[in-house]
């Protein structure tokens, strides 16, 4: 029984249904709230909020699809790394998430555990795994 491949594409699956509602909720929906959290140096933040929910639902798109599932989780952890400052920002000042009235704690909580997301990720996508090519056969 291949267990191992089954867990990676069910996490895939997890985190695709995450980024869905998170991009849908969160950046369309909450999006004035969200916007709060870009920090002030980046111009546009309702600009940034929306287009970051249309990655995440593309990310989403892509977690699930085979073809391009070992793609998309190295470009999202990118893209969790670009966002990290949105994150650091949101702790410093104490900011809400959404509606949520989060402790110091749990926002600096959040910061830390991008990074095991991160990983989680790069390996429930198959980025750390070598490509299989025709010839390997």
């Amino acid at each position: 029984m291949r267990l191992k491949p089954t867990i990676k594409v069910l996490l895939c699956w997890v985190l695709a249904l995450f980024f869905l509602v998170a991009g849908i909720l969160l950046h369309f929906f909450e999006a004035p709230s969200v916007a709060k959290i870009v920090p002030p140096f980046l111009p546009f933040p309702k600009l940034i909020v929306i287009a970051t929910g249309v990655m995440e639902i593309l990310f989403a798109i892509g977690l699930i699809w085979p073809k391009w599932r070992r793609m998309t989780g190295m470009v999202l952890s990118i893209y969790l790394l670009a966002v990290l400052p949105a994150n650091i920002y949101m702790a410093i000042e104490g900011m809400p998430l959404g509606g949520l009235n989060l402790t110091t704690f749990q926002l600096w909580l959040r910061v830390a555990l991008q990074f095991p997301l991160i990983a989680l990720i790069l390996w429930a996508s198959g980025y750390w795994q070598t490509p299989k090519t025709p010839d390997a056969a």
